[in-house]
């Protein structure tokens, strides 16, 4: 997949106005529209066009956009999403579902496929307010003992000239104890004004969470690779594994070699039922950098006779 830079394609400035934007668009439109266009790639060009509008022209699509292109990647570069490309921003519902977003780009509905949510159909002059979206990027510790934390989010529009801005709000968050990956926590009334005195909407907050230099997480169960000594796989062993709110003793049974999996219960994440600890072990050999242990080694090899390839292929 290739970056796609909207703003090249439709021969505009990045800080165009929505005005501007409209009439490149316009411009270009009856240039290349194919029911009246004699370019040879009418068809092709059109399509790249209604696709750059279709982001260039939405205030909220063109913030997170923006925010992405800020970080250097240049037209036809191999692009992939970078994990959380889009959070900390506010959206309303006008997003493409992922069977509108596959009549565009790869790019386009990698990025914007899904993008936001449903509308709330409006009946007669009274209507609730459109809920809000936002992804937001938690500590795997706040899953564990749940927390209040400070979130701020940025709401894209349009000022008086035009120009794309950025309002920011900052939201104190009460974070349940045993969140999980992807999901939702609601905020009544904090989305769009209701319509004719209607009830605001709310804010959907989808969580992730942070990278974790030692733990994968799947559902409610930890991943983790586990270190052990030689010695401690070969006679078995108790060994202390830190986990975000406390320490857990665990037994590694005699003979364990490296890639066994063992799983703790109920080590996970906390919920009803918890998640589980997964360990995958890896046997780390000291090494032979002392005359002392280069003894030990040469001890093992003449008493052990352990061929560890003997029966293998």
């Amino acid at each position: 997949m290739e970056f796609k830079n909207y703003y090249e394609v439709l021969g505009v400035s990045r800080d165009a106005t929505a005005d501007e934007i409209k009439k490149a668009f316009r411009k270009l439109a009856r240039k290349y529209h194919p029911d009246v266009s004699k370019e040879p790639d009418a068809e092709k060009r059109m399509k790249e066009i209604n696709e750059a509008y279709a982001v260039l022209s939405d205030p909220e699509k063109r913030a997170a956009y923006d925010q992405l292109a800020a970080q250097g990647y240049r037209s036809g570069e191999e692009f992939r999403p970078p994990p959380g490309w889009d959070a900390g921003f506010e959206f309303s519902s006008h997003g493409f579902s992922p069977h509108e977003a596959a009549e565009f780009s790869d790019f386009f509905s990698q990025l914007f496929g899904g993008f936001g949510g449903r509308s709330r159909r409006s009946s007669g002059f009274r209507a609730q307010g459109e809920d809000h979206h936002a992804k937001v990027y938690l500590d795997l510790a706040d899953a564990f003992t749940g927390a209040t934390r400070q979130i701020t989010l940025r709401a894209p529009r349009l000022d008086a000239s035009g120009h794309l801005v950025l309002d920011t709000r900052t939201l104190n968050v009460k974070i349940p104890k045993g969140v999980r990956e992807g999901q939702i926590i609601r905020l009544a009334g904090q989305g769009a004004p209701g319509i004719g005195g209607g009830p605001p909407g709310d804010l959907l907050l989808e969580v992730h969470f942070h990278p974790h230099p030692r733990f994968q997480v799947q559902g409610r169960d930890l991943h983790m690779r586990l270190a052990v000594a030689p010695w401690e796989a070969a006679l078995g062993a108790v060994v202390p594994v830190e986990l975000p709110d406390g320490v857990v003793k665990v037994r590694i049974p005699p003979g364990a070699q490296s890639g066994r999996q063992l799983r703790v219960r109920g080590k996970g994440i906390p919920s009803d039922p918890p998640g589980d600890l997964l360990l995958t072990l890896q046997v780390v050999l000291p090494p032979a950098d002392t005359p002392r242990a280069r003894e030990l080694y040469e001890t093992m090899a003449r008493e052990l006779a352990f061929d560890p390839r003997a029966g293998r292929t």
